[in-house]
């Protein structure tokens, strides 16, 4: 993560994703597509993580090529423009689902804090992505 209300373990819910991979923009006849969740999908999580009393955020995430590869002055323009989080896949999913008429929500478990190097180890990203897994399917259940 790059935002400054966001901490390790917190819920990302992907409202929207901005990317610097030019794929759906080769899919979208060289312009730029917004990639968007399923309001229905968003508005479910979102109801599920505040009957659960998660902690969570909703907003745009950066589907990025490189996850670890990030320069300073990227991040610091992820910050000023609110993005929630760093991942790889987001921006093409919803590429994808809006091509076939599918529904897509993107919900992560922040396991970097990217600014102060601070991550979950190995045996914690096996062991505490319970919650954001139950949010998923209770989701997907709910509708």
């Amino acid at each position: 993560t790059v935002h400054p209300d966001v901490v390790l373990r917190d819920i990302v819910i992907a409202m929207g994703a901005s990317t610097d991979s030019g794929v759906n923009r080769m899919r979208f006849g060289g312009y730029d597509l917004a990639a968007i969740a399923s309001f229905g999908l968003l508005r479910r999580a979102v109801r599920e993580a505040e009957k659960k009393n998660l902690r969570f955020h909703v907003g745009n995430v950066f589907s990025a090529d490189l996850f670890y590869g990030s320069d300073p002055a990227q991040l610091e323009l992820m910050e000023r423009n609110n993005i929630f989080g760093v991942e790889m896949e987001t921006a093409g999913i919803y590429a994808i689902a809006a091509e076939l008429r599918a529904e897509a929500l993107a919900i992560c478990t922040v396991s970097d804090v990217i600014k102060n190097g601070e991550q979950l180890s190995p045996e914690e990203r096996q062991t505490s992505f319970d919650e954001m897994i139950e949010l998923a399917l209770e989701t997907v259940s709910s509708g």
